[in-house]
């Protein structure tokens, strides 16, 4: 039995987790453990069954894989948490290693790989090697209407006031451009205040939408920067801080 602990509040951990399990995998079922919000959405789980982080105890994996923190969001995984007999993998993403490393427990897990999905910059962890991902085909298409034909996609799963920025960051850009486009918002829900003449879609996964955009605007995480590189001429960034994340070196990489 495969589990992965992808812990965190937003959608880019799963998409990740899934991303991996479909290339190193072949999508053979797996448990996931979260309590991401997101879970609620079966779209987002696909084949593989959800558990709450606090199940790991009761679990006898054959493998355990733990997403971006090598020692969970929070510091709370150990060598003592690791299932007797499992084999253990870790996705290494870019970290905030000067905010992070104070969570490192002394007795931190001991991977018997660890797969570098980008550049991690002075990470402290011995990688076993890079891994490309890449993601499971859509089910179908998800805008069976051509909304995001032609359009400038603004792409967010975060709060309403970094959509709202967003927004602000493409009409600026689009301004620059002497471009007057059709906006829509890609996003698992429709905020307050998302002006009428911006368009709405909640796709997933979105990424099958990037090619036939004009624009994506998104953010600088790590799943929008990966799965725009086939675009990204027409990739708009907006950097966002993170308690761990470095949204701002991910993009200057991205941009250079």
């Amino acid at each position: 039995m495969i589990v992965c602990y992808a812990q965190g509040g937003g959608l880019g951990h799963l998409t990740r987790i899934r991303a991996y399990l479909h290339t190193c995998h072949g999508d053979e079922p797996a448990t996931i453990l979260s309590t991401s919000p997101f879970t609620a959405d079966p779209r987002v789980l696909g084949p593989h069954r959800l558990l709450p982080t606090s199940a790991l105890p009761t679990l006898r994996p054959s493998l355990l894989v733990v997403d971006a923190f090598p020692a969970g969001i929070d510091g709370s995984l150990s060598a003592a948490s690791v299932p007797p007999g499992a084999r253990t993998v870790h996705l290494a993403r870019l970290l905030r290693w000067d905010v992070y490393r104070p969570l490192m427990p002394v007795d931190p897990i001991r991977y018997d790989r660890i797969w570098a999905v980008e550049e991690l910059g002075d990470s402290p962890l011995p990688v076993t090697g890079p891994l490309s991902l890449a993601d499971p085909p859509a089910a179908g298409d998800p805008d069976p209407s051509g909304v995001a034909d032609g359009a400038w996609l603004i792409v967010h799963s975060g709060p309403s006031a970094e959509i709202q920025e967003l927004i602000g960051y493409a009409r600026d850009c689009a301004d620059l451009e002497g471009a007057r486009p059709r906006f829509v918002l890609v996003a698992p829900h429709r905020p307050a205040g998302l002006p009428s003449a911006v368009g709405h879609l909640d796709p997933y996964p979105a990424w099958p939408l990037f090619a036939r955009a004009e624009r994506v605007v998104t953010a600088a995480g790590f799943n929008a920067v990966r799965q725009m590189r086939p675009w990204r001429e027409r990739h708009l960034m907006l950097p966002f801080p993170r308690r761990f994340d470095d949204q701002f070196t991910r993009a200057a990489r991205a941009r250079s």
